[in-house]
């Protein structure tokens, strides 16, 4: 019987947890007695019971996230059915949806104890205290601050098959130096770095067993450039020998000619890049103190654009205080510009369909209300609801209405299918209000925006005008 199990729900099957596999590594002379069992939103529940129910730990670890809030509940429910016959573990929760939650919360109920923040070391001096030496109740016990201990890696607990076939999660440095409101990094006690030598060291070791694509889970990974010039020149240095993706996610205020140049010579196919510019209204940035400069933002973008070969990959945020629908399409369009070679200024630009050869996409969502972030602040002075229930997203708030938000839903729904998948193609024109009348008469037509067949969402396309 083993001892500890650490669980999750993934949102995809190619989705590793690195948090799972962090808490194993540092389990000391416990984690030869730890097992991973990772599970996947669309599996059935039957499927998620049976392998804990027949592995009888005597401490269940589980992570929770925004994406399975709900699905965790439901899983323990099920599992407390068939505890009352069984021995029941100690049930242990951490994770970022957790860590803010009030004590009240539904999924409580379930948890014998509950980590809040970085959970490495404190979730070792739990179990050790559960299998040794008991405890009285811990509910709300806080994880420390991690960056000062001898933490060990866990890269080496991805199995082979999660190197042949998934994405592989990485990261550099932990927390964020920003404090953007809606952002739940705006309630790290600071950002910190990881030794750099030894992670390389990691990255190499990864490399030769043959990762396919390298996620940075670093939140604003360019904020120290020298920095991120080692490590992106050590990914340059790798890539021509043995090709794979890295992905980055960049702060788009924040690109000196050297970073873009070494950008620049990542060979087509290997690099890609989230921009988070969320929006180009500065009054409304400056609302939700996130730092905004819209102009050089977007010439960063029409840089990248121009020099690199990257996938550009750009967030913008609807339902922010203070900001309409008018305001938010105004935004979309001037970014879809100018990462379609269009104009920059808020000048409209000419009709010249964009003869580019990079890939471009713009992900569009919906504001949410995460426990504990500062966001919701804003709630009584903008006249904000939003649903209590995870992900949380804002329902309406003064300047922008529930028909208004749904709208918007279905857009960003429908733009990943059509745009963003090169269905048609756009021209390098203001597309904003004309897609939006389009989605709405796509969900008329379809009745939802979810689980529609290629083909016909293709016909539908085919006489549309933009």
């Amino acid at each position: 019987m083993i001892d500890i199990i650490l669980t999750t729900i993934n949102a995809k099957w190619i989705h590793p947890s690195l948090a799972l596999r962090l808490l194993k590594a540092n389990l000391g002379d416990l984690e030869p007695n730890c097992e991973i069992i990772e599970f996947n939103l669309r599996q059935p529940l039957r499927e998620k019971t049976e392998p804990l129910l027949a592995a009888k730990p005597k401490i269940l670890g589980i992570s929770v996230s925004i994406w399975n809030h709900l699905a965790t509940i439901e899983l323990l429910e099920a599992l407390e059915k068939e505890w009352i016959s069984a021995a029941k573990p100690v049930i242990v929760l951490g994770g970022p949806e957790v860590s803010h939650l009030p004590a009240d919360a539904e999924i409580f109920m379930f948890a014998d104890h509950v980590i809040r923040g970085e959970g490495e070391i404190a979730f070792r001096q739990l179990c050790e205290n559960i299998l040794y030496k008991p405890l009285a109740e811990t509910q709300g016990r806080r994880g420390r601050g991690e960056e000062e201990e001898s933490l060990k890696s866990a890269y080496h607990l991805y199995s082979d098959e999660d190197v042949a076939k998934k994405l592989i999660y990485v990261e550099s440095s932990r927390g964020c130096p920003f404090k953007c409101d809606f952002c739940q990094s705006s309630l790290d006690e600071k950002a910190y770095e990881f030794p750099l030598e030894p992670f390389l060291a990691e990255m190499d070791t990864l490399i030769q067993r043959g990762v396919k694509t390298f996620k940075f889970l670093d939140r604003s990974f360019n904020t120290n450039i020298k920095r991120a010039l080692k490590i992106i020149n050590f990914f340059l240095s790798k890539v021509k020998q043995k090709p794979f993706t890295v992905h980055f996610e960049m702060v788009p205020s924040l690109f000196p000619d050297e970073l873009i140049d070494a950008l620049s010579r990542f060979p087509p196919g290997t690099l890609r890049l989230e921009i988070g510019i969320q929006t180009l209204n500065p009054e409304v940035s400056a609302r939700i103190n996130r730092p905004s400069n819209p102009d050089k933002e977007l010439e960063t973008l029409r840089l990248l654009i121009e020099k690199t070969s990257a996938i550009i990959h750009a967030d913008l945020i609807a339902g922010l205080p203070g900001e309409d629908i008018e305001s938010f399409g105004n935004g979309f369009d001037r970014l879809w510009l100018a990462l379609n070679g269009g104009c920059l200024s808020s000048e409209p630009a000419d009709n010249t369909a964009f003869s580019g050869h990079h890939r471009t996409e713009i992900q569009l969502g919906i504001l949410k209300f995460l426990p504990g972030t500062p966001v919701l602040r804003h709630c009584k002075d903008w006249k904000v609801l939003f649903n209590p229930l995870p992900p949380y997203e804002i329902v309406e708030n003064a300047t922008i209405s529930a028909r208004d938000l749904f709208r918007l839903k279905n857009f960003a729904r429908f733009w990943v299918q059509i745009a963003d998948r090169g269905l048609i193609k756009l021209e390098n024109r203001a597309v904003f209000n004309k897609f939006l009348a389009f989605s709405d008469e796509l969900y008329a037509h379809f009745g939802r925006n979810w689980g529609i067949d290629k083909a016909d969402l293709l016909q539908k396309t085919q006489n549309a005008v933009f």
